[in-house]
């Protein structure tokens, strides 16, 4: 696919919060990663708001096994509670995404130079990212390298289908979907021999208004144009 990667992550525990568990203060991850959540990672590795990332599968390499620990959160209040978070443990994932030029950010349009953005991305992959990788939650370190997506032995390689339930898709935000307001969309994924393939977030049909929200304003006083940042990193690589 075109401008597409394919990278593995993994990290010794991933929390892709089940928003349900949160009300009684305690986190229960979902069994699998959201779209959102890998599209935070790939975001983690290269983001430009001339960009819009396309998750399109992600494989579940690893079995599926959870953790619970002792938390005591920050309360702000004094109080000293406890709290159980039920983490994933040493989760594998494959992912293969590919990104697209966001047509709602008509002030970004002088920088829509796709091979450059694409070289960087695939540098930025074989750096580890240009920013910290989170599996889901801040506690969880994670980290990416490139790979072919399918090769390698998965655990649940011809295991059949298996039913997510209703899980939460991702977010929609103003600059992504030209609406003023912040919406959430779920779906019910299935995974089929450890493949989960993501429909794309306009084919989701289950969305809420969260609320209201205007975009921000990006342009060449506060972003630095791919033309520029490629020169730039080639000078560090080669100084």
């Amino acid at each position: 696919m075109r401008n597409s990667i394919d990278f593995v992550v993994y990290g010794d525990y991933a929390l892709f919060t089940d928003p349900l568990t949160k009300l009684g203060g305690e986190k229960l991850s979902y069994q699998v990663p959201t779209y959102q959540a890998i599209k935070g990672i790939i975001e983690s590795v290269y983001w430009k708001p001339t960009l819009i990332f396309i998750v399109d599968e992600v494989r579940i390499m690893s079995p599926i096994r959870m953790e619970s620990k002792g938390i005591r959160p920050m309360d702000y209040s004094g109080g000293n509670t406890l709290a159980n978070y039920t983490y994933l443990k040493e989760p594998v994932y494959q992912v293969r995404a590919h990104f697209e030029f966001n047509m709602n950010r008509p002030d970004m349009a002088f920088d829509r130079n796709e091979n450059k953005h694409h070289n960087i991305l695939k540098r930025s992959l074989v750096a580890g990212g240009r920013r910290d990788i989170f599996l889901g939650a801040r506690e969880c370190q994670g980290y990416v390298e490139p790979c072919t997506f399918g090769e390698n032995k998965g655990f649940y390689d011809g295991y059949g289908d298996i039913h997510m339930g209703t899980m939460v898709h991702g977010i929609n935000y103003p600059d992504e979907t030209g609406r003023d307001q912040m919406e959430v969309r779920l779906w019910n994924p299935v995974m089929k021999d450890g493949v989960i393939t993501f429909p794309r977030p306009d084919q989701c049909t289950q969305v809420r208004k969260i609320s209201d929200m205007k975009p921000k304003h990006f342009d060449e006083t506060n972003v630095v144009s791919a033309d520029e940042l490629l020169t730039k990193w080639g000078e560090e690589v080669n100084p």
